[in-house]
């Protein structure tokens, strides 16, 4: 099965332990919500996956690809952060040119198209060219760290929109991780609950709902 696998991932800082023996996988063609607290271990995971730091134990495959150091597997995903790997004087116009070098199937009109969209004016440098730069890329796995922090109500629901619009013209597989878990529950179809760098759930939307219950009435 073509996914990301993570196996048995352990990343210490220190005397912090970010993830321990965490194995996790991610399949073809769904959207998953990465849910937990701010320092549960969203973020280093995906920094592993996206080849940004490296694991001291376990290790993460792309469709079967090793992910450490390897350009066959990394061409087929993009992480979204609240790192800017760009210079913060790069025009957004020039990054989108940059993109293309390194991401041949980044799609530039689109991206400007969607700038548009979002009021952001190219000539200058928002951190918000980085949710347009994702989502003009046709790769098969999408990572979102936190992708609407900062941002207004109306870019916020103007992003979600725009997310499953790109789903529905191609599906792939979109990871989104977050706190923000109420504003993402229409969004996703399966979800992972990291705490304190562990697994909790990991399950379908549809199974977690099943396993919850209501009770009313007098004590």
């Amino acid at each position: 099965m073509q996914a990301i696998e993570v196996k048995s991932v352990t990343k210490a800082y220190g005397e912090v332990t970010a993830l321990r023996d965490v194995t996790v996988s991610f399949g073809e063609n769904r959207i998953y919500g990465l849910l937990g607290r701010n320092g549960a271990g969203k973020s280093t995971l995906l920094k592993i996956i996206a080849n940004r730091i490296f694991p001291d134990q376990g290790e993460v495959t792309v469709d079967g690809l090793p992910a450490r150091e390897n350009d066959g597997a990394q061409a087929k995903l993009y992480l979204m952060s609240e790192e800017n790997l760009y210079p913060e004087t790069m025009r957004v116009r020039d990054a989108f040119r940059w993109s293309k070098a390194f991401y041949p199937s980044f799609q530039e009109e689109k991206a400007l198209a969607l700038a548009q969209q979002f009021g952001l004016d190219t000539r200058k440098n928002k951190s918000i060219f980085k949710i347009i730069l994702a989502l003009s890329l046709d790769v098969p796995y999408l990572l979102f760290d936190e992708p609407v922090l900062g941002l207004d109500a109306n870019h916020r629901e103007l992003f979600y929109k725009l997310l499953l619009e790109s789903y529905g013209e191609k599906p792939k597989t979109i990871l989104i991780a977050t706190h923000l878990i109420e504003e993402i529950a229409h969004v996703i179809e399966h979800i992972v609950i990291i705490k304190r760098g562990e697994i909790l759930r990991d399950e379908p939307v549809e199974t977690l709902l099943e396993s919850g219950y209501t009770v009313t009435g007098a004590a």
